[in-house]
């Protein structure tokens, strides 16, 4: 480029290029440039003012920046306005034109257009502009994908719920190795949510994430189901079942923890220990617990078919639905051979579940117990599932006059701790055994093991089920519901029972009855093979 200085009073400037398409008219400044002017800047390509009437290459004046310049010696960025590029220096806009700066600007002039010559002649255009659009489309994108869904619907708001539940109450807050909070937005995205059924399928496919059989969904028929086994009585074959744990851990299918006394399951001589195959003819191999004790209720005088294995044999039983009842003490008194009318007595506590009435049944039964000159007792929680957490604390206060009862942890460790100061106390003082079996389980083995840890009573029998995890049931807005596994548990002794149960301190004779009439002649009758004298019961050796 190259600038001839004409020779009139007020000098005109021409700028001409090689190979010259259009030419330009310069005018001169009519006032010294100083630091103080308040200037309006261009760049020329921009606002060059073409000879003739052509006007495509103008900008409109809201293109013009207001900018002091305080003898600045550099260039600003460079911006683009239609299809122009700006250079927020080089030339100062006078009404009829523009005009070049003072000298010391002339060579940040030459370089800037020498440089915008050549970004335009290496860079396409049309890259520019795909550049600028895919960034544009990336931000969008990007916005949408983080902004939150407005319009939830009520099957996507049961889900949420169950969500949350699971969020606030669930034990392992890893969530089995997965962000809970991306499995959420990948959930409302993607699984279908239009009917009730889906979203129930899709709250059992988000639990079945966190692989643990005891944290299951429940459909409104199963949670009122399960709400009634914690009352007075269900409808059913009475039995308590559980998943294979231990020596049983391999075996395929559920496993009978225990058969309530006098049900029908009892009768047809179903233990626990045994293995429950099939249901109706349907495997239980990939069945819920929860599934299956739907399957075993039913109307009163309803038949169901069982096939069971013990051992190496499978019978097929087939019983009778009948109410159950859930009455959870029975108790009577054992009068010892020696000693008179005047003797001490044991007492004999059969507790067969842990229902809301628990606790108040057994102290009731030790009151009346008491005024039979009754000075020890046995509580037997053999073939006990287990049941209501709080009833099982309940009746370890009964018992004990101070220590803790249990732990309650989770992964961090203990977070909870149950203890009693003896305000709930009702025997304290008398000689206590407790008899176990692996029909033991839950809330059975939280009071099992408090009275062993305090030293309270000797324990008889065989180790526990190992049932160590806690589960709560949370009650949803449709009448649905979802049992969670909210702790484990350890004993006062810090014993993580969970797969491997409380250990008693001795074995009972392996002819030793369940029943009550039985129990008694055992401790009456020195020649049974299954006797046991009342020194060695309450021995705390």
């Amino acid at each position: 480029m190259e600038a001839l200085l004409g020779s009139s009073p007020s000098p005109s400037f021409t700028i001409t290029r090689r190979n010259p398409i259009t030419s330009f008219k310069v005018f001169s400044w009519s006032s010294l440039y100083s630091g103080s002017n308040n200037s309006r800047v261009y760049h020329p390509i921009l606002r060059l003012k073409r000879s003739g009437n052509d006007n495509s290459g103008s900008c409109s004046p809201l293109c013009y920046i207001e900018q002091m310049y305080r003898n600045r010696m550099f260039s600003q960025p460079i911006r683009r306005c239609r299809k122009i590029f700006i250079d927020k220096q080089s030339l100062l806009v006078i009404p009829n034109g523009l005009a070049f700066l003072p000298r010391k600007f002339k060579t940040s002039l030459r370089k800037t257009l020498k440089h915008s010559e050549i970004f335009k002649s290496i860079v396409p255009e049309i890259f520019v502009r795909s550049c600028i659009g895919l960034m544009l489309v990336m931000a969008v994108n990007a916005a949408v994908i983080k902004a939150p869904s407005l319009a939830l619907t009520e099957e996507n708001l049961l889900f949420l719920e169950a969500w949350r539940t699971i969020d606030r109450a669930y034990i392992d807050k890893t969530f089995n190795g997965q962000s809970w909070f991306r499995y959420r937005e990948d959930a409302l995205r993607n699984e279908p949510m239009n009917t009730r059924q889906e979203t129930y399928a899709a709250i059992k496919k988000m639990l079945a994430t966190l692989d643990d059989p005891f944290t299951r969904f429940l459909e409104p028929e199963k949670f009122k189901s399960l709400r009634s086994g914690t009352q007075n009585a269900l409808t059913g074959v009475g039995l308590s079942i559980g998943y294979p744990s231990g020596k049983n851990e391999t075996a395929f299918g559920l496993v009978v923890i225990s058969a309530s006394p006098g049900g029908p399951a009892n009768r047809a001589g179903i233990s626990s220990g045994d293995i429950i195959l099939q249901i109706d003819n349907t495997s239980t191999e990939n069945m819920g617990i929860y599934d299956a004790a739907e399957r075993l209720q039913g109307p009163e005088g309803s038949g169901v078919e069982l096939t069971v294995l013990r051992g190496s044999e499978t019978r097929k039983l087939p019983l009778i639905r009948e109410k159950v009842s859930l009455n959870p003490v029975k108790s009577r008194i054992c009068k010892l051979p020696t000693g008179g009318d005047d003797a001490p007595q044991i007492g004999y506590i059969k507790l067969s579940t842990f229902n809301q009435n628990a606790s108040g049944a057994v102290r009731e039964a030790i009151e009346t117990l008491r005024k039979n000159n009754v000075k020890a007792f046995v509580l037997d929680l053999r073939d006990n599932s287990g049941g209501l957490f709080p009833e099982g604390v309940e009746i370890a206060k009964i018992w004990l006059d101070k220590g803790v009862i249990v732990y309650i942890c989770d992964s961090r460790g203990v977070r909870d701790i149950y203890d009693t100061d003896g305000s709930s106390v009702v025997a304290a003082s008398e000689p206590l055994a407790v008899l176990v079996n692996k029909g033991t389980a839950s809330a059975s083995e939280i009071l099992a093991g408090a009275l062993k840890d305090n030293k309270r009573a000797q324990l008889f029998g065989e180790p526990t089920y190992g049932k160590g995890k806690i589960q709560s049931v949370f009650q949803l807005s449709d009448g649905s519901g979802v049992a969670v596994t909210v702790a484990r548990y350890e004993t006062p002794a810090h014993n993580d029972i969970d797969k491997v149960g409380v250990i008693p301190d001795h074995p009972l004779p392996a002819s030793f009855p369940k029943d009550d009439e039985s129990f008694c002649n055992c401790l009456q009758n020195p020649a049974a093979a299954c006797h046991l004298d009342r020194v060695e019961l309450f021995s705390k050796s």
